[in-house]
């Protein structure tokens, strides 16, 4: 943004739906300019009409040969309770997307993160459905074959040689508070109570489907003041755990009962499971968008002492917080680290509607825009129950060769690979 746009952003950011008026009119007035070119730092290959969903996991497979994607029958409206979505992954080799085998099919999905589909090992992937009640995770083989059915949906998941676990929340509070990021189904979310004890953030054991309540929203709503408390849905989102498993970090949120629910406030909090404990990062409640390195640091994009940016913490020092290239980086972003000292990050369409991701270095500062696309204005999201729009996402594969992001530069929903 530039000095004009960021100053006026940051005086209606409290008022999305006047942030999202004052949005369109300024990107109206520039409609009538040619459209800009892309521009991509490398070789791109990409396949129309599919999607992968959020930033926070990479859809490539550890060797790089494999890349997970979704498509669906349709593009530019919410899908329906039931509808499907295909659930596959692509042949990759050195570069090239080849032929899309399917997997399954996920009535329980939305635009920005999908049906939550990640690798669960070299061979089976796991994802989110619903058995047309209630919301439900999948573990199938990468040749469509059942390997289990689990009771509740997921949102991250960790496993390694002692343990096969995930995180898990209600799905239907998160679309009572955030529509377009849950699922139209009952998962005793308890939406008419404002922080009941009984739902909250869950532990999942992956293989025997049983869970624990890690924290309730009732614990989290006595942590703040009572003030703050009271005729407000409080709920979490948006869960990752560290590298190492240590860890947990997730968005504790609230929004008004009644009123404007576009109205939200947020707090990045991180569960020491090692402790069993929990820390709330200082991000002068805020909070967005955020990934792990493996040095149990977080980059999240928060708006501190008034201003967007990208912000470095570590768990070994929370309150040394570091933020990272403000001079460039003064928007809100969808990170993916590239090893543990480079970070990629993206911008919502400008008023040219060209979107940009840029690849930064932690340690300098240096900021490099790596791609710059275009993003057509029929993918806008049109109110905030209508959550079409597509953005970038980027995501890195584990060697760090490659970036993937989706786009719909082509005028249909498409998922792109670069070589970094």
């Amino acid at each position: 943004m530039n000095k004009i746009e960021e100053l006026v952003y940051h005086a209606v950011k409290k008022n999305p739906a006047l942030k999202q008026f004052i949005r369109n009119i300024y990107q109206s007035a520039f409609d009538c300019l040619p459209k800009q070119k892309n521009q991509f730092k490398n070789k791109l290959v990409f396949r129309e009409g599919y999607f992968f969903g959020f930033h926070d996991i990479s859809p490539f497979s550890i060797d790089d040969t494999k890349l997970l994607a979704q498509r669906a029958d349709f593009d530019l409206r919410m899908p329906n309770p039931g509808e499907k979505l295909d659930v596959g992954y692509f042949d990759f080799k050195d570069g090239v997307i080849g032929s899309f085998h399917k997997i399954g099919e996920s009535i329980a999905w939305n635009w920005h993160k999908g049906c939550r589909l990640q690798w669960y090992d070299d061979d089976k992937v796991i994802f989110n459905t619903s058995n047309g009640i209630h919301p439900i995770a999948v573990i199938e083989t990468i040749d469509g074959r059942l390997y289990k059915e689990l009771p509740h949906a997921i949102d991250a998941i960790f496993n390694n040689d002692k343990e096969r676990i995930a995180t898990s929340f209600s799905y239907t509070r998160l679309e009572r508070c955030m529509p377009g990021y849950g699922y139209p189904y009952n998962d005793d979310g308890l939406i008419q109570e404002y922080y009941p004890k009984q739902t909250g953030l869950f532990l999942m054991n992956t293989e025997t489907g049983d869970r624990e309540l890690l924290v309730s929203l009732d614990e989290l709503a006595n942590s703040i003041p009572k003030e703050m408390k009271e005729k407000y849905l409080h709920f979490v989102t948006h869960s990752e755990f560290s590298p190492d498993g240590r860890y947990i970090s997730f968005l504790y949120r609230r929004i008004p009962f009644e009123g404007n629910y576009m109205k939200r406030w947020t707090q990045i909090r991180v569960y020491d499971r090692k402790n069993k404990c929990l820390y709330t990062l200082p991000t002068q409640d805020s909070g967005s968008h955020y990934v792990w390195n493996n040095c149990n640091q977080l980059i999240a994009s928060c708006i501190i002492n008034g201003k967007s940016c990208h912000v470095l913490y570590d768990m070994n020092a929370i309150d040394n917080y570091k933020i990272i290239a403000p001079h460039v980086l003064n928007s809100d972003g969808h990170q993916s680290f590239v090893g543990n000292s480079k970070f990629v990050t993206d911008t919502y369409p400008d008023k040219r509607r060209m979107a940009h991701i840029y690849e930064v270095d932690i340690d300098n500062n240096n900021c490099k825009e790596i791609v710059s696309v275009y993003s057509p204005k029929q993918f806008q999201t049109k109110d905030f129950k209508c959550h079409i729009a597509c953005d970038l996402h980027p995501r890195v594969s584990k060697s760090g060769k490659y970036l993937c992001f989706d786009s719909p530069s082509s005028g249909k929903r498409g998922i792109y690979v670069m070589n970094l």
